[in-house]
């Protein structure tokens, strides 16, 4: 199966001129730091920056919650403090999850557009 892709590559960069090989290449695989980079070259990059900003104060509000919630003896003052770490958390992994969400968006994106080049390039080559 390898074989035949590298194949199907070779034949796509053929018909390619070198600007449309140059992005093709940049549609490759992308590993995790560079996916998560990708989240701040979007249109939505100033979402992703306050989210990433709240996500980092709403961390900060779990440890101090944490904090107090191991200095406390009081059983109300531990249940409220449990509840608001609680909280905490469960919005630090709902923005956590936008983000993933988000990063797998991009990476479909870029495989329709590698799929659109692809059909693009063999629809204008003769057999």
């Amino acid at each position: 199966m390898k074989n035949k892709m590298e194949d199907i590559d070779q034949l796509i960069k053929e018909t390619l001129t070198n600007e449309e090989a140059k992005f093709y290449d940049d549609l490759d695989e992308q590993n995790l730091l560079e996916m998560v980079g990708g989240l701040f070259k979007t249109k939505n990059s100033w979402m992703i920056i306050i989210m990433f900003i709240v996500n980092l104060v709403v961390f900060g509000l779990f440890i101090y919650c944490l904090i107090q919630f191991l200095n406390t003896d009081d059983t109300n003052e531990l249940i409220k403090w449990s509840a608001a770490g609680f909280f905490c958390v469960m919005i630090t992994a709902m923005l956590k999850l936008f983000s993933w969400m988000q990063m797998d968006k991009n990476a479909l994106l870029r495989e329709i557009k590698r799929l659109e080049l692809q059909i693009s390039s063999l629809s204008g080559r003769t057999f």
